[in-house]
């Protein structure tokens, strides 16, 4: 029974999640048929558990109707090997507690995201996210591999690990085109994520282009001046590709920002070399920025 428990347990999160509709904090949203296939299957094998579950209660109400039928035979038999019986009864307990202890720990591990997924509320992920990782950006230099796709993104995004080096190549090619048409470019909700990646791929090719995008602005304690990163956190896949995407924007004098304050910035790329990443790093110079109220949905997401 405690089968059907945790089945059912997992598909009425999944359906929680959706009904909330806060999948988005979980998973790109282009995949969300997988958490659709995941409460229909569960939902389905949750019928057959009680289905099952059914059959072997009838089957033991017949089994004891036909040992109260044979009582006194079995009786009997049962006195001439209470002996042995006992000894194996012994032996038989031994291994059902180990047994059933290794199960006890397989339903609670298994219980464990059912209970915080429906009881605890899902933090929307801000600046603290960014100050609780150092502000060093290990992913600058694609600390991320094919070995290791899990590790959470900064600054730039990389879908390289998704494909083959010939595949990747082809994509950026192909995506670069993309952004190459004459006129200011404007990374929205639809293609924060592709036209970030492809401007640190391709910097020379956007130097001097007019930019604009929205994000949350993080001063952090290695910025000086009027320079803040302007961020939005996005999915590739799931929250274990997820990440910190944006770049370093420079404002004019005066500016004065606060920590997750939502902007919308327009502005020429250039690039600087960034000390504490001991490299050059595109900077967008702004020309004109206002503030803007937190979107409804904040994160973005890799689509392809």
């Amino acid at each position: 029974m405690i089968r059907f428990y945790i089945m059912i347990g997992f598909a009425l999160m999944f359906a929680l999640i959706h009904s909330k509709g806060e999948l988005n904090k979980y998973i790109n949203t282009k995949y969300a048929y997988l958490s659709i296939s995941a409460i229909v299957i569960l939902s389905l094998l949750s019928i057959v558990e009680i289905v099952r579950l059914y059959r072997l209660e009838q089957a033991e109400k017949r089994a004891n109707s036909l040992d109260r039928h044979h009582e006194h035979h079995n009786s009997s038999h049962d006195h001439d090997h209470d002996h042995t019986h006992d000894a194996h009864d012994d032996h038989g307990h031994s291994h059902g507690s180990k047994s059933a202890f290794r199960r006890t720990i397989g339903y609670l591990i298994l219980s464990f995201p059912i209970i915080t997924g429906i009881f605890l509320p899902v933090q929307t992920l801000d600046s603290s996210f960014v100050k609780a990782k150092g502000f060093s950006f290990p992913g600058m230099d694609s600390a991320i591999s094919e070995d290791n796709p899990g590790q959470h993104q900064f600054l730039k995004p990389d879908s390289s690990v998704f494909y083959g080096a010939d595949g990747y190549e082809m994509i950026k090619n192909k995506e670069l085109s993309e952004f190459m048409k004459p006129g200011a470019i404007d990374l929205n909700d639809q293609n924060y994520m592709k036209g970030m990646e492809v401007i640190y791929n391709f910097p020379g090719d956007f130097m001097g282009r007019t930019i604009s995008f929205d994000g949350f602005a993080y001063k952090g304690e290695q910025v000086d001046g009027e320079h803040y990163f302007i961020f939005r956190f996005g999915f590739i896949h799931c929250a274990a590709d997820s990440g910190v995407f944006g770049m370093l924007v420079d404002f004019p004098k005066g500016t004065v920002l606060k920590d997750d304050e939502w902007v919308h910035v327009t502005g020429k790329l250039s690039s600087e070399l960034y000390q504490p990443f001991k490299q050059t790093i595109p900077v967008l110079k702004v020309t004109s920025w206002e503030s803007i109220p937190v979107p409804e949905d904040p994160y973005v997401y890799r689509i392809y």
